[in-house]
């Protein structure tokens, strides 16, 4: 027991916080490389993972303070470059590595982040040529979206003004770097076209470093250049400078100055193109006289001697006339025969000769017709008389001639065939060939 006394013990929790006090003290700031594995990203915001290599791991967590100025997304399997500060995670008495910056091995944190949302967009269609806007020809109001004190916008102003400077320019400030840049950049995107007053619209900065030109690699600008009904023309950098917004843009441009030069054409330009077309018109115009001075000339030599032609016509009168004669002649002539053969066949036609044609066949027919009538009204009245006998035999008189008499029940005046549709006290009505009377039933039988 008194072994045990001379020497400090130490609970678990003392042991532990020795060690994380040794490893904090001596371990502040270091470096690793490795390959990433086992990785969750919880609700919290947190990264935690392991960090490999051939011979060993060890557990890392990068707090949501860090994690989210992170431009890329890790990945399993990545290769990364680390630098935290060792510690130990008590509960589980375990060290780990508080991570506070990682970049991808091998490419820059940016360069990676600008690759995976440039593969994403484009999965999406954001970059396809069919969404593409076509940039008017002669804009009346340019927008531009870029700083109001960059080098940018004195170089689209000069080439505007140099070029054309009745166009009308508006500018919407922002800032093109740093922290809220893209955001202000996307919302610049949206005024313009709620106020729908501009034709084309130029968006972009000056040169710089890949995170100076970072605002324009952000998701939140790409998408408000795709909703954006103005056409845009990227103009970011200068002519090697790549951004998501100009893979996103209707219309990419070098550098501002170049923009400028795009969006529209200079008035020497114009007024170049606008005599070419005069001079192209003058052309057509007198290649069109020369044309017809042809015709006239070959009309003109068609002509010469009027009395000549006059003769000619004279004679072709004279021709004409003949030719009228002999066609009148010969109408005449045919007219003439036409209306003789008319006139013999009216003379057949005559109606007195058809009257008394008529007259015979009348005659004719009236005698077939009294025939017939005789004939038909003698087989009536035979078939009158045998008809008319049948009648007086099937006559109900002819059986009250007999002795039989109708007998009707009343009111209803229905016939009474048998006994049994009468009762005593019921009234009778009798129809006899001559008269008839009414009776009450006192009895029945059968």
């Amino acid at each position: 027991m008194e072994l045990f006394a001379e020497k400090s013990i130490l609970t678990v929790t003392q042991l532990t916080g020795l060690i994380r006090g040794v490893l904090e003290e001596n371990f502040d700031q270091v470096w690793v490389e490795g390959e990433i594995s086992n990785l969750a990203m919880p609700h919290s915001g947190h990264l935690y993972f392991t960090l490999k290599d051939a011979g060993a791991q060890v557990r890392c967590v990068m707090f949501r303070a860090s994690s989210r100025a992170l431009k890329f997304k890790p990945k399993d399997g990545m290769g990364l470059i680390v630098r935290g500060r060792l510690s130990v995670f008590e509960p589980r008495g375990e060290y780990q590595l508080i991570v506070e910056y990682l970049e991808p091995k091998g490419i820059g944190a940016l360069q990676l982040a600008f690759i995976q949302l440039k593969e994403r967009l484009a999965c999406e269609g954001l970059f396809a040529e069919s969404h593409k806007k076509p940039i008017p020809k002669l804009p009346q109001r340019i927008g531009v979206v870029t700083s109001a004190t960059g080098a940018a916008i004195h170089d689209i102003l000069n080439v505007l003004d140099r070029r054309f400077a009745n166009v009308q320019v508006l500018i919407r400030p922002v800032k093109v770097q740093g922290e809220g840049a893209a955001g202000e950049i996307a919302a610049a995107i949206r005024d313009f076209n709620r106020y729908r007053e501009i034709d084309v619209m130029i968006v972009g900065r000056g040169g710089g470093s890949l995170e100076d030109l970072w605002a324009f690699n952000e998701e939140v600008v790409a998408r408000a250049i795709f909703d954006s009904r103005i056409p845009v023309i990227s103009a970011v950098g200068h002519e090697v400078d790549f951004t998501i917004a100009d893979f996103v843009a209707d219309l990419r441009a070098p550098t501002p100055s170049a923009a400028a030069e795009l969006v529209v054409k200079s008035k020497a330009e114009l007024a170049a193109e606008l005599d070419a077309l005069t001079h192209r018109l003058g052309l057509a115009m007198r290649r069109s006289l020369d044309g017809h001075w042809g015709e006239l000339n070959a009309l003109t030599r068609a002509v010469k001697d009027p009395s000549l032609l006059l003769g000619r016509l004279a004679q072709r009168v004279d021709d004409l006339d003949e030719r009228m004669r002999r066609a009148v002649r010969h109408l005449l002539l045919r007219r003439g025969e036409k209306a003789a053969f008319l006139q013999n066949r009216l003379r057949l036609q005559n109606p007195a000769l058809q009257v008394e044609q008529g007259k015979e066949l009348l005659l004719g027919y009236s005698a077939r017709m009294e025939k017939g009538m005789a004939r038909l009204l003698e087989r009536a009245r035979q078939e009158t008389a045998v008809n008319a006998g049948k009648l007086q035999a099937l006559s109900p008189l002819a059986t009250l001639a007999r002795g039989y008499s109708i007998v009707r029940k009343l009111p209803e005046m229905t016939v009474v065939r048998n006994s049994g549709q009468v009762e005593p006290g019921d009234l009778l009505d009798l129809t006899f060939q001559q008269g008839g009377v009414r009776c009450r039933v006192e009895t029945k039988r059968g």
